[in-house]
């Protein structure tokens, strides 16, 4: 008898264990249609442009938002706001060094390390944001859909060693000032 029911637990941990696998969930976004916008202000307007995707998912557990990583590819910058030899002139120097240095830091990458839901879809996130081969943590808050999410992204470009035209840390800029925070909008989907 006691053969039978320490079997019949083992069973019943094994389905258990089972079954927690099979509520975890990884949804791979659709790199051709998920979307980046990105909008940097100076002192005496602003830019805006697009960003592409390399990959990315985001984990979830009995359907909750658990975590994700994405990869951007930030060869893909692009200006929108302006054509031609200004287009050309501005999304070189941001691929420069004295932005993004693209040529030694093709990719981006963010880790959701914690996740606190907030509400109905709608998370509160904690993320490792890794720029120009620095790493700092971040929080935004993202709402989860069942093919879709979306957040918005406040960066200070300053704390991934990004201090071209910054006011922090330069005097006498005048109007040639930039401002160091710039916001990113976020579609996904999968």
């Amino acid at each position: 008898m006691k053969m039978f029911t320490f079997k019949s637990i083992a069973i019943g941990l094994a389905l258990l264990g089972s079954t927690s696998i099979l509520a975890q969930d990884t949804k791979k976004i659709n790199t051709k249609t998920s979307k980046i916008e990105w909008k940097g202000e100076k002192l005496t307007g602003s830019h805006e442009g697009t960003l592409h995707f390399k990959s990315g998912h985001l984990k979830l557990e009995n359907n909750k938002l658990v975590g994700g990583e994405f990869i951007v590819d930030m060869k893909s910058l692009n200006v929108t706001d302006i054509s031609g030899e200004g287009k050309q002139k501005l999304e070189g120097h941001l691929s420069s060094d004295d932005f993004f240095g693209v040529k030694n830091h093709p990719t981006a990458k963010l880790v959701i390390t914690n996740v606190a839901e907030k509400g109905h879809n709608d998370y509160g996130v904690i993320a490792k944001l890794t720029i120009k081969g620095t790493t700092k943590t971040i929080n935004f808050d993202i709402e989860v859909k069942a093919n879709e999410a979306e957040a918005e992204l406040v960066i200070d470009r300053t704390n991934y060693g990004i201090k071209y035209g910054s006011g922090s840390f330069f005097d006498n800029l005048g109007d040639k000032t930039i401002y160091d925070d710039f916001e990113i909008d976020v579609e996904l989907k999968f």
